[in-house]
This record gives structure tokens, sequence and C-alpha cells, in this order.
């Protein structure tokens, strides 16, 4: 039986707000070792860490409790001047919140939790009674459980390092750094459970749940996706009563639309009223319009919830390998869409451990190199348009493309041609490729299961792109960019025939005549002059095992992150804004989802990557595509 029997929306509440409290205490903390003397942060973490043990107090876990208290009165004589704030206490400190932090996880699991780390505990009782507290290892970083491993996906950064730089290891780059300067970057954590009361029921911090926007009933709090995914969110309640409104609206426009139908129905069908009917149908429209892009908005959440962990981990990283890094946010009020949060964090945790890892020196290392011995990593996220631009920069050693060619032509990933016609942001990208990479050797901070291939195929789940700048001595930057949501996509409708299909405008360059006269073969495949760079054309009738009527007279000029070609099409219906629908139980390979039109024809959206990986080679693909379309 569970020790909270009874309490479970006690506890969900006391989960929810506490890890946000703890969150911010450790963002704080890393302020403060920058800023020892700054005693509004030590008043802010001391309130934090207080209202975190009160609230266990009141649900009786007695250990998490006793971890608290010892370290709040850590903070509170840190504050009043009695104790000294030094690296090693730091430690200490970092130490115990990671002890909460775990305290909250079997929490979590509806059971009392065990005693803190004994050596924790000692060391916090030592620095109180003002000995020197007992030697503790680094803290490692805080990061996710690793996901499961893919073969050849976890290199031995060190060696790849040195062999890309060609700098062996210890070995200074040569000149300071000035694109950090220009460079921003962000990333995104799984925020804390999203959870919530009933309306009016008290909470282990002295409040009620009714309070604060979004709270829930329990039973929707505990529901979750397949895969484990969070099925809640925090929604301002400004928003919401925006979507009220605009429902509102809509029900009275509804009204007089039932009000009107019955009168041409009644046989009054004069000016008037036609005159009527079309203001209520424009009117319906916008409304309709209006309610799409609110509710679309309850779906954005601020990227700085998403930031909150990412100090603290760039800080016990850089402790544990003994470097000197600063990690500098920006953009933190940028909102991106909730349903990527999740799958944007483990490529996004594996860049920012890179860049303080194998990206930036050591800092003798880069004083040598004429260089302050502080690293920098930055952190940014900005809208640019209908897209999220994400971007990690380091001031570090750089990566030679040269030296990314010849390791992918030693490991038969490319031939000796192809690395000839290749230019510098081209080489950069192999080394997003399986199996770029030397033998993995798993350690506590490399091969955690996360390789480079890996970041890019979680960025293109979510319809973005991953690019990769770099300059020999002064630093490197993985630029990502992503759709504003995932809800609805901006697509191009292709025809075959009279059948349209769904292409991701992201990946459209161009529309071009294809004048059959000027398509050429080469090596027995057909290609395309366009300005210079020969492109092989590929038939979407063929590609979709779809009969080939007639010669297609139109081409889309396609570019994904592997591959640009020409995609050969009957003819165009234009551009739209596709309200994606999934197909849970029936997905045929190369279907990324379907949408309707307006006339009630479904389309399907296409998975470029996966019909191009298939080329047409799968008899049951035209079948499955049929069967979908004539539904």
């Amino acid at each position: 039986m569970s020790d909270f029997a009874g309490m479970e929306d006690l506890l969900q509440d006391f989960l929810q707000e506490a890890y946000d409290l703890l969150s911010d205490v450790d963002n704080k903390l890393v302020d403060l070792e920058r800023a020892p003397d700054d005693r509004g942060l030590l008043n802010d973490i001391f309130r934090g860490f207080h209202t975190v043990k009160g609230g266990a107090g009141f649900l009786n876990a007695a250990e998490l409790v006793t971890l608290c208290h010892l370290t709040e009165n850590l903070f509170d004589r840190l504050r009043n001047g009695e104790l000294e704030l030094t690296p090693e206490l730091m430690d200490v400190i970092m130490a115990a919140t990671k002890g909460v932090r775990e305290m909250f996880g079997e929490l979590s699991q509806m059971v009392m939790p065990r005693p803190a780390d004994p050596t924790v505990i000692a060391a916090l009782q030592d620095a109180l009674e003002g000995r020197q507290p007992v030697a503790m290892a680094a803290v490692a970083a805080a990061a996710p459980p690793a996901a499961p491993a893919s073969a050849g996906s976890d290199p031995d950064w060190q060696a790849l390092h040195a062999t890309l730089t060609g700098q062996p290891a210890g070995v200074a780059p040569v000149a300071p750094g000035e694109l950090i300067g220009q460079a921003v970057v962000a990333a995104a954590v799984p925020a804390a459970p999203a959870v919530a009361q009933p309306a009016g029921a008290p909470s282990p911090f002295g409040r009620r749940t009714a309070d604060r926007p979004g709270s829930q009933p329990s039973s929707a709090r505990r529901a979750e996706d397949r895969g484990g995914r969070e099925s809640t969110i925090r929604v301002d309640t400004s928003r919401l009563d925006q979507v009220l409104n605009l429902s509102g609206e809509i029900g009275l426009t509804k009204n007089r639309l039932t009000s009107l139908r019955a009168d041409i129905l009644a046989g009054k069908n004069d000016s008037e009223t036609l005159h009527a009917l079309d203001q209520a149908v424009s009117q319906l429209d916008l409304l309709v319009s209006d309610l799409q892009n609110s509710v679309m908005k309850t779906r954005m959440q601020p990227i700085g919830r998403l930031f909150q962990k990412y100090p603290r981990i760039a800080r016990d990283l850089a402790r544990q390998l003994g470097k000197d890094v600063e990690l500098v946010l920006a953009g933190e009020e940028t909102e991106v869409d909730k349903t990527m949060i999740e799958d944007l964090a483990d490529p996004l945790i594996h860049l920012i451990r890179n860049a303080v890892d194998h990206g930036v020196e050591m800092p003798h290392e880069r004083e040598a190199a004429g260089k302050p011995p502080k690293s920098l990593v930055r952190l940014e996220a900005r809208q640019e348009g209908d897209h999220i631009v994400l971007l990690i920069a380091d001031d570090g050693k750089g990566i030679i493309a040269e030296r990314i060619r010849a390791k992918a032509v030693e490991k038969g990933l490319i031939s000796e041609e192809e690395a000839n016609t290749l230019d510098e942001r081209q080489s950069l990208g192999l080394i997003l490729l399986p199996g770029f990479s030397t033998k993995a050797q798993i350690s506590d901070v490399s091969g955690r299961g996360v390789g480079m291939d890996v970041v890019k195929t979680n960025i293109q789940k979510l319809n973005g792109s991953i690019e990769i700048r770099s300059e020999p001595g002064k630093g490197s930057v993985f630029l990502i960019s992503l759709p504003l949501t995932l809800a609805i996509l901006p697509v191009l409708l292709v025809l075959l025939g009279e059948q349209p299909f769904a292409l991701p405008l992201s990946l459209v360059r161009e529309i071009l005549p294809i004048e059959r006269e000027r398509v050429q073969e080469v090596g027995g495949k057909e290609t395309l002059v366009v300005r210079g760079e020969v492109l092989p054309v590929i038939s979407l009738a063929r590609l979709l095992g779809w009969p080939l009527e007639r010669y297609p007279e139109y081409g889309v000029f396609m570019q994904t992150a592997e591959r640009s070609f020409i995609l050969s099409v009957d003819s165009f219906a234009g551009r739209d804004d596709a309200v994606i629908k999934p197909l849970d139980d029936f997905r045929p390979k190369g279907v990324a989802g379907v949408t309707t039109l307006s006339n009630g024809q479904i389309v399907l959206i296409l998975d470029m990557k996966e019909l191009l990986a298939d080329l047409g080679q799968n008899p049951d693909m035209a079948a499955n595509l049929r069967a979908l379309t004539a539904a």
C-alpha cells in the first residue's frame, strides 16, 4: 500500500512546486558561486529551501526534512556572514540539492524517501560546526537518463576532437577566439511533471490550487500517453479566457446562421437575407481562425522553463573536469511548442555537455593561446518568422573541415571523389553521419548513448534542421531551426493526376518546369542541371509506386539534410497550412500524417526521408496509399 494513501493530490501538488523551487535554487547557486557576496541571492536561496522543507514536513517526509533542515542552516550561516563560500563548500551544497532531487524521485513513486547519503550529511554537519567538510568528488552533471545506445553513435570525443582539430590532447589552439561574441545558442530540458489538484484543495505550500492557472483533476494529471510523455500543460488563464470568449462569439454566430438558414428554407432569398448570410459566414471564418490561433498559443511554453537545469549541468560538468565555464542564456521569453520539449531534451543536453567537455579547453591551455581562462558557452532562442532558431556556441578549439573529410574517407563513409566535391558546410555536416566516430569509450561524461547522428535524427523528427559552423582556434556553433508548432505544417500541394499530396514547405527551394530535352541520363539515372549543379530527378509517381500516366511537366527543387534533388510531379494545387492529423493505428511508410482540404478531400502529408530511403521498393506502399486516399 502507498505511503501516501489518501494524500495523492497533496503529494502531486508538492512535487510540482518543489521541482520548480529547486530548479530556481540550483540556478541561483550557480550565480552565487560567481557573486558570493550577493546577500539578495542568499536570501532567495534560503527562502526557497525553507519553503521546500515546510512542504516536506506537511507530508511527514522525515528524511527529506532532515536534509533540507541541515542545508537551510548552512544557507543561514552563509547569509549571516558566519561562513565563507568556498568551491569545496559549494560542492557539498550541490551534493545536498542533488540528494533532495533524488528524494523527489522517490516521492513521485508514492514512497517515503530513504535517508540521505551519509557522506553528504557528514559534510553538512562538518561545515555547520566550522570544520573543513570531508573531501567530496565533484558532483556529476545532472543529465537525464541515457537514451538507448545506437550502433556507432557514441564517439570517443577526446580522440575524435584531437583528430579533427589536428591537435593532440593537452595542446592549446593557436589563436584567441572571437566567434563566440557573434554566436548564440539555446536548449531545452523537460519541465517538471505538470500536476494539479481539485480547485480549493489545500497545498503543502500554504496556498490553494484554485490560485494557480492550469489546475486539473488528478485523473487527467496522472494520465500518460504512449511512451510515458506528460499529458498535461500549464496554460495562462488569460489565454483560456480568450478561447472561452471566442467560443461564445462562435456560438452567437452559429445561432445567426441557423436563423438565416430557416429564413432561406422558408423561401426568403432576397438580397438583404443573402447579404446577411454572407456577413455571418465571413464572421464565422474570422472567429474560427482566431480560435485556432488561440488554441495553438495554449500549446506554447516559454523556453525559459526549459533552460532552468542547464546552468547546473554546465557548472557541475565544468567543476568535474577542472574547467572554468560560464553559461550565458538569452531569449528565455521565446515560446516553443510543448510537444517539442521532450524530443529536444536529449540532443540539446548532449550538445551542451559536448561543448563543455570537448569544445572548450582547460584554463592553462586557453591562457597559452592568449584566451581568457574562463570559457564561454552561449545559449539563445529566438523566433524568426514561422520558425524557432536554437543555437549553441563555444569559444573553444573549433573543428578543421579537412580533418573531417579525411576521417569520413578513412571510415568508408564517403569516397575520395565525393570528399573532394564537398564545401566547408557539407564537410562539417559529415559529423552527423551514423558511424562517424572512433571506438566508443564509455565514461561518466562521454558515451551516454546519444551520438551526433541521433541528435540529427531527433531534430529531423521535429521537421527541423541542424547546421554546424566552426573556425579552428575560435570555436564552434550548432544552429537548429524548428517549426513554430508541430500542429500546423506549411505544405506545398502537388498533383499526380487528380490526386493531391502534401510536401513540407520547409524542404522546398523552388518550382521548375521540366523540359524533357534538358533531362540527361548519368549512370542510368535522370538528372537536370540547375544553375551549374547536377541534380537527380526523382519521379514522385515511381517513388510511391503510382502509375506513371504521362511524363511529369514540373519539378520541385527539394533539399533535405542528406541530399538535394528534383521531385517531378504532374502539377500543383497551391500552398496551404495543414492541420496535421496523425495516423496512430495505420501508418504506411512514407506518410507523416493526413490533412483535409476545404472540399473534404483527404490529403496525405509525405515523409520525404522515409520515401527516399525506400525509393519505391515497397510493393505494399502503393496499395496502402490508395486505400487511404480513397477513404
